[in-house]
């Protein structure tokens, strides 16, 4: 299955309130999403509502880009709480200087 066959909706993670917020940023298709980096939907859905997100959207952007770029990704990484999950370790990684 390529990515055009697929839809926004058949990724893992993404539900209605995740096609909403795509929608808002112009994502219509998952070729769309899979050109994005999720950081970047993370900061514009910030500047387009106006307000700071649930830094988990940010994961599960992560998560939704990362499917639309390999159809074969691992169960494990197509769920948002595995990528809050490497978020939050290397959060609390010391920085280097």
């Amino acid at each position: 299955m390529t990515h055009k066959e697929r839809r926004l909706e058949d990724l893992v993670s993404v539900g209605p309130a995740t096609l909403q917020k795509f929608a808002l940023l112009g994502i219509r298709t998952v070729g769309q999403l899979a050109r994005q980096k999720p950081e970047s939907l993370f900061a514009k859905l910030c500047r387009v509502t106006g307000k700071s997100q649930d830094i988990c959207c940010l994961d599960v952007f992560s998560a939704a880009v990362a499917q639309a770029r390999n159809p074969r990704l691992p169960a494990k990484q197509r769920s948002w709480w595995d990528w809050s999950r490497k978020r939050n370790a290397q959060d609390r990684r010391p920085a280097r200087g």
